[in-house]
C-alpha cells in the first residue's frame, strides 16, 4: 500500500484497514510460532503497512 493511496482515504476507513492489518498480523505471527510460513516477507510488509497508516493519521491530526 503507498502513502498516496492511505491519504485518498477517509479517517475512518483508515482506522479499519489498520484494525484489518493489525488482526491480520496477529495471526500470521501466532502461525509462524507454530510452524514457520512460507512466505516470512508477508509479515514485514504488513509491519510497514501499519506504519505508514500510524505515519499518515499523524500528519494528519497535526
Amino acid at each position: 500500500m503507498k502513502p498516496d493511496d492511505i491519504r485518498k482515504m477517509s479517517a475512518e476507513e483508515m482506522s479499519k484497514n489498520e484494525k484489518e492489518l493489525r488482526e491480520e498480523y496477529g495471526k500470521l505471527t501466532f502461525q509462524h510460532r507454530i510452524r514457520p510460513l512460507e512466505d516470512t516477507s508477508r509479515l514485514k510488509k504488513i509491519k510497514k503497512d501499519i506504519a505508514r497508516i500510524a505515519t499518515v493519521k499523524n500528519q494528519s491530526a497535526s
